[in-house]
């Protein structure tokens, strides 16, 4: 059994990943009813959750690839191309949206605050997307986290009927591990963290 601990050290950038049949919609509903109790400043709850699975998940990184084409040069783009080619042989993608009239209900409602309330979704979206990296990392399923916003967005929400309120934010492929990560290397604790007394 994994630890909260252990997870959160494990986790890491997984950008290969495959299909595995262990890997079912009921599993990751179930990972993202969990993660759903991540903090939101005053709880809005602004964040919003597309999961695709299957074709909707690879159609989404045959858009990002042909969006992608027109903006990467021709000498370049074979290794895009393999690059994107890890994210869609896994089983699924999340896409993380914000709910910008959440975010506008919440200032008409507290207008001293007006301008602190997109930064506060941007933050409970950030621990939304931790807290399902780090529970996929739990289940022993590899993710990683992707930013092809907002070139894709409106391409996105035609092909899904998305809501045209909702901002993406990012984007995050899962599937079986299929390489080991890099080292990783961290400032000294001291640089980071410091106590008073």
């Amino acid at each position: 059994m994994t630890t909260f601990k252990d997870a959160i050290i494990n986790r890491r950038s997984i950008r290969k990943v495959t299909k595995n049949p262990a890997i079912t919609e009921d599993r990751i509903r179930e990972i993202l009813k969990t993660s759903l109790h991540a903090p939101t400043s005053f709880n809005m709850q602004s964040g919003r959750v597309v999961v695709l699975l299957d074709g909707e998940h690879e159609k989404f990184w045959d858009i990002v690839k042909e969006t992608l084409r027109a903006r990467v040069p021709a000498e370049n783009f074979d290794a895009t191309v393999q690059r994107l080619a890890g994210f869609r042989d896994g089983v699924g993608t999340v896409l993380f949206f914000e709910n910008q009239a959440t975010i506008q209900s919440m200032q008409e409602n507290a207008p001293s605050y007006k301008e602190q309330f997109p930064f506060w979704s941007h933050q409970g979206s950030a621990m939304l997307q931790y807290a399902v990296w780090t529970a996929l990392e739990a289940e022993g399923i590899g993710a990683s986290l992707q930013h092809y916003n907002p070139i894709v967005d409106e391409e996105v929400k035609r092909t899904w009927d998305i809501p045209q309120e909702w901002t993406l934010i990012a984007q995050m492929p899962f599937g079986e591990p299929n390489e080991q990560p890099g080292e990783r290397s961290f400032l000294p604790f001291e640089e980071v963290v410091t106590f008073h007394k």
